[in-house]
């Protein structure tokens, strides 16, 4: 076995760091550990100089182990192992110690002791990297093909984005028509385009599209396989069919909440939902008349603490419409707080001011009150700015609600293996980093299944999940994190209990001289660990993350006690 040559670098991470912990003193204090064999500081590691120093030092002191010690390896374990690579050395011998939100972050008040903390965290990393070894990445065959599940805009941009870029596309809708929420819109704002002119001509070019089989009155109900190869059945009223995809785009959107038993809806005639009163603007029903719209129903409370974003504008966007079609009609906007983001929106707002439209602001903690019998009379509200009653005689009560989850997101959950936020949308890898992918890989999220969007933003989404599906298909193959379960087939006894705990099913059992044993599908293992954590005769380890080697970086945090 050759000598182990270890290289630390510390980062200054401008004032992140080097504000608060003694850099050169950590620095001073890695040369003196065991097989360390080169240790400096640099500014920011991950600026183009930071890497050149790390390629450099790899070639010049014959380094066989990189540590650095900066910022979270969430955001950069992805950079500092590809220059690992470029410098010749295997990625997985490089090891990171995150000393800006473990150390300088949440011990600002205290230099010294963040310090020796520093010192414990690149001691503790020295020693897991001295045990670590190289490992070899597989290569996956990935389909150029791509199932998209959802029809309405954001799945369709998806949908036309791939083919158009030669891919081929099965668009998947449970509904026996395409367009989604926006089929039932009738204008778009702030444009006033009427939804159908937008929607008409992307669903026409969906369907002539030679590259895109398109499903409708059809639900996905089984998928198997992994990234590149997965295989789908589909249902068709009980009919199935069978097809391959290498990628799926999730685009199931999102539902209008029906506040059953607030402010009299469901209950007396005349209150209505905004996506009813589209409706009745498209099909020329509103007269002139009074009409009173109450935001924020059913949304930022309790029970449903999110914000949806752009009900407000869709109530004010009906407003304006509504003075348009009667501009004698009076048109009242009760509201917590109004949420027009961006120039346009704003300016929107404002047209709205000028044509009549009255806004007024009321206190969540006396929310209006809806009178009548039978049928709308007025409405009641606290004018919170005013600090008075007032009485508004109206004919009609529209109510502003959120988008809600499907109700069979939880389903499709389980079937792709990927998670749901505590609100019930699908949750993405990660809010800023990785924004339509989720971990399972292969899969990708855009439009309102992932949170409620706007017409703009599906359209952004759509064409950004088809954009990282393009990827791997492009490429042709993928290579999956080699940081996967191994098993030892001598100390398995064929229990099962790892099989039937792992979330992503990469265990199965196989026989093997007359007994079971687990044996891991690698291209499905996403190296959580359940399975090691699980198994009663020790017989699963994780590359990359063995037992020696966290043990070993616990020793050396106890030590450094």
């Amino acid at each position: 076995m050759s000598e182990i040559r270890v290289g630390v670098f510390i980062c200054h991470c401008g004032r992140n760091i080097g504000a608060y912990i003694d850099v050169p003193g950590v620095v001073e204090y890695a040369r003196g550990l065991a097989n360390v064999v080169h240790a400096e500081h640099n500014l920011f590691t991950c600026s183009v100089e930071g890497t050149s120093a790390i390629k450099k030092a790899i070639v010049e002191h014959s380094l066989n182990r990189v540590v650095v010690a900066s910022c979270t390896p969430r955001t950069h374990e992805t950079l500092f192992r590809s220059i690992c690579e470029e410098a010749g050395l295997n990625k997985y011998l490089f090891e990171m110690a995150n000393i800006r939100d473990q150390c300088s972050w949440v011990h600002m008040e205290c230099p010294e002791e963040a310090t020796e903390k520093a010192e414990r965290l690149v001691a503790s990393a020295v020693a897991r990297a001295r045990l670590l070894e190289p490992l070899e990445e597989i290569e996956i065959e990935v389909l150029p093909s791509c199932l998209v599940i959802g029809g309405g805009v954001a799945g369709m941009t998806a949908a036309l984005n791939l083919a158009d870029q030669g891919f081929h596309v099965n668009l998947v809708e449970k509904e026996t028509e395409l367009g989604g929420n926006l089929s039932s819109i009738y204008r778009l704002f702030p444009t006033n385009q009427d939804a159908k002119d937008f929607v008409g001509p992307l669903i026409h070019r969906l369907k002539e599209h030679d590259k895109i089989g398109v499903h409708l009155g059809t639900r996905v109900r089984e998928v198997a396989g992994f990234i590149g190869n997965y295989s789908v059945t589909l249902d068709r009223e009980s009919e199935e069919t069978r097809l391959k995809a290498g990628t799926i785009i999730v685009a199931v959107g999102a539902e209008e909440f029906k506040p059953a038993g607030q402010y009299g809806y469901g209950e007396m005639s005349g209150v209505l939902t905004q996506l009813e009163l589209e409706k009745q603007l498209r099909e020329g029903n509103v007269d002139g008349h009074s009409v009173v719209m109450i935001n924020c129903v059913g949304s930022r409370t309790a029970e449903r603490s999110y914000c949806s974003r752009f009900c407000c504008m869709t109530a004010v966007k009906n407003a304006v419409l509504i003075k348009e079609n009667s501009p004698s009609a009076d048109v009242w906007i009760l509201h917590r707080d109004l949420m027009t983001y961006g120039i346009d929106f704003e300016d929107y707002y404002r047209k709205a001011q000028e044509a009549g439209v009255r806004f007024v602001r009321y206190d969540p903690a006396r929310p209006p009150e809806v009178i009548g019998n039978g049928h709308v009379e007025e409405v009641r509200v606290y004018h919170q700015l005013r600090q008075s009653q007032l009485e508004i005689p109206c004919d009609e009560v529209v109510v502003t609600t959120p988008l809600v989850p499907r109700s069979d997101n939880d389903e499709i959950s389980k079937l792709l293996k990927i998670p749901l936020s505590q609100e019930g949308f699908f949750m993405e890898a990660h809010l800023k980093l990785r924004p339509v992918e989720f971990a399972t890989d292969g899969v990708f999220v855009c439009g309102s299944a992932r949170w409620p969007v706007e017409v703009s933003e599906a359209i952004f989404q759509g064409c950004a999940a088809a954009a990282k599906a393009a990827i791997p298909m492009r490429m042709g193959y993928v290579k999956p994190e080699a940081t996967t379960a191994c098993v030892d087939e001598e100390l398995c006894a064929g229990c099962g209990i790892c099989a039937a705990m792992c979330p992503f099913s990469a265990i199965e059992l196989k026989p093997d001289n007359g007994k079971r044993v687990s044996s891991v599908i690698t291209a499905l293992c996403k190296g959580c660990g359940t399975c090691a954590a699980a198994c009663p005769s020790g017989a699963i380890s994780m590359n990359h993350f063995r037992t020696e080697q966290i043990m070993a970086q616990i020793e050396a945090l106890l030590e450094c006690g």
